[in-house]
């Protein structure tokens, strides 16, 4: 156990030192034929957490810390995450491409003999651009749509609420698309739930596309990118035509969204609740089978297909397939 306990110096131990470590702990817990769990529990304990993070990269170390794994298990669970983080990128890059797709398709139609003047506002001060958007808002009679791959801070935010709230309470429609990165932080996800308690309707998506709001579907607000002196700001284009281009959009990655939902402690900490559908749901992703494998072993619909998933995410607490099946597997619902 020397190997274990005395780690090179630094903030990872050299490669040869953890796995000496390791081999030596193995063939200590194997010896006598039998794992004593507790035993191996305790001396897990023990080690320091250099070699502990060392062995927790290579899947040598269950997540919980408290059982050593074989190489091969380890081998099998790393090509797994891969495939599985490789199948989810393809799957967003052709949603991605097919709202590219669907977006040029109504830009590139024909046009009609009239033309139509479109006024462009254009600012460089975000400031600027918040002041410019509690006017239009306090116009918003029938919807309000807004995309979000990011949040202000604590303090905008609240300023924010306060005037979504109010268009709420005059009859206007809210629907709120965000990406799952940017509801982690604390601030964000009490002002989504605040939205939502007041009854706006709020999805999340592992990706969003683009910043921007549009309301009443005659006015669109974007962020623009960075342009050739690095300055940024946002665009205001008052156009119903324009508009209605980019309600495609997100009128696309809105139905591809999960419904946002309040996470709580001790969810997602036992399977009791799920149906035998959801286990074999779980256990055809376990293999990497495509959506339209499952839904055809299960004789369902797409539809069926994507409202059983986030049945099992709401159930399990998590906000994507890939820690659902990482979830699952944790809690022994699917065979390993």
């Amino acid at each position: 156990m020397h190997a274990a306990q005395n780690p090179a110096h630094g903030g990872t131990p050299a490669a040869a030192g953890a796995r000496a470590a390791y081999l030596a702990m193995i063939e200590r817990i194997t010896a006598s034929g039998a794992r004593d769990a507790a035993a191996e529990r305790e001396e897990l304990r023990r080690m320091p957490p250099e070699l502990a993070r060392w062995l927790t990269d290579r899947r040598l170390l269950d997540p919980d810390g408290e059982r050593l794994g074989t190489p091969d298990r380890a081998l099998r669970r790393l090509v797994a995450e891969h495939a599985r983080r490789l199948r989810e990128t393809a799957e967003h890059a052709g949603r991605d491409a097919e709202a590219l797709d669907d977006l040029l398709s109504v830009l590139t139609a024909p046009r009609f003999e009239a033309r139509e003047a479109v006024e462009i506002e254009y600012f460089t001060d975000r400031g600027h651009t918040r002041e410019r958007l509690e006017e239009l808002d306090a116009l918003g009679r029938e919807e309000f749509l807004a995309m979000r791959n990011s949040f202000p801070d604590a303090q905008v935010l609240e300023a924010s609420l306060a005037g979504d709230l109010e268009m709420l309470a005059n009859g206007v429609r809210i629907r709120m698309l965000t990406s799952q990165q940017a509801v982690r932080p604390l601030a964000p996800s009490r002002y989504l739930n605040a939205l939502r308690a007041a009854g706006a309707e709020v999805r999340v998506a592992p990706t969003v596309p683009l910043h921007m709001n549009i309301l009443d579907r005659a006015i669109v607000i974007i962020g623009a990118g960075p342009g050739p002196q690095g300055e940024g700001g946002d665009v205001i284009l008052h156009s119903t035509p324009v508009a209605q281009c980019f309600c495609k959009v997100f009128t696309h990655a809105w139905d591809l969204a999960r419904p946002h939902t309040e996470r709580r402690p001790g969810r997602g900490r036992t399977g009791c609740a799920l149906s035998a559908q959801e286990r074999e749901v779980l256990a055809l992703l376990a293999t990497g089978a495509k959506d339209e494998t499952i839904a055809r072993r299960l004789a369902c619909s797409d539809r069926t297909l994507r409202r059983l998933m986030n049945q099992i995410m709401e159930k399990l607490g998590t906000s994507s397939r890939f820690e659902a099946g990482v979830t699952a597997a944790r809690l022994g619902l699917v065979g390993q």
